[in-house]
């Protein structure tokens, strides 16, 4: 996997290549890239995809400024530009870094696509969320919840991953997702710091930017969603200037687990409309 050296820290990321269109995948809290594996395997023919693995806590390096949401929106704007990446559509699941980054830093954005993620005052969203937050303040809590989370049979419990899957993500996804946290101090440190360092209002800041964000815009929302209210998809969908939802059955926040191969498609069908209007 390639990696590039930004200004906080070194990034890795998959890189399809290819001369497709260009889409970046941005992933949510103790995920890596791999949360897209279905959805890059299928892009893959005939779009150049990238995804890059944040620090959220599954990243293998740490950084050399202690991560925060705002120094991650600037990471992804930094990302953008040193891979001279143009007429992107950026696609985020589960985390609410994309608004803010189409909100401020649009230049190289021809199409935006928010998926099942954080918004609005949902932020940390649900009980899951909120339970992050307590852990990165409490001594210990963050390797408390790790060895929580690494118990397989609790896996499916709606305070852990079960709250955003349907279906079980394969285990050994989940390990490598939770080994970084687990095994390096330094890791958890970078996860401490960014869960203690929230800005409540970031989000509601970026709905106001949105509603000048007018360039094609897909919201892909889970109609089974325990972490983020369906109205908050068709409010997202309103404010934006040419806002499209399409609400997904049978599944809940990680749609790129639950139902790769539909989002897949319905990314590809949002691209190639856009592009047509455009000529």
């Amino acid at each position: 996997m390639p990696d590039i050296e930004l200004s906080a820290g070194t990034i890795e990321y998959e890189d399809t290549g290819g001369d497709g269109p260009v889409v970046v995948l941005l992933h949510g809290l103790v995920h890596d890239a791999t949360v897209w594996r279905g959805v890059v395997a299928d892009l893959r023919a005939d779009h150049r995809v990238i995804a890059p693995t944040l620090p959220y806590g599954a990243h293998r390096r740490p950084m050399r400024r202690p991560p925060t949401p705002d120094l991650v929106n600037d990471l992804i704007a930094e990302f953008l530009d040193r891979l001279d990446l143009r007429d992107v559509t950026l696609v985020e699941n589960d985390c609410g870094r994309a608004q803010t980054v189409a909100a401020r830093h649009p230049e190289r954005l021809a199409r935006l696509a928010l998926v099942a993620c954080e918004a609005f005052d949902n932020y940390p969203p649900g009980l899951p969320g909120k339970m992050i937050g307590v852990a990165c303040r409490v001594p210990g809590g963050v390797a408390l919840l790790v060895r929580t989370l690494g118990l397989k049979p609790l896996r499916r419990l709606p305070v852990g991953i079960g709250a955003l899957t349907k279906r079980p993500v394969p285990d050994a996804v989940v390990d490598d997702w939770l080994r970084p946290l687990r095994t390096d101090p330094a890791i958890r440190r970078d996860f401490r710091h960014y869960g203690t360092h929230v800005r409540r209002d970031e989000l509601l800041e970026a709905a106001q930017g949105l509603r000048r964000f007018d360039r094609p815009a897909l919201v892909v929302w889970a109609t089974e969603d325990l972490m983020m209210p369906r109205a908050h998809g068709r409010r997202l969908a309103e404010l934006l200037p040419q806002g499209r939802l399409v609400e997904v059955e049978d599944t809940r926040t990680l749609i790129p687990e639950d139902q790769p191969e539909l989002l897949a498609s319905l990314l590809r069908e949002f691209v190639a409309e856009s592009a047509a209007e455009r000529t």
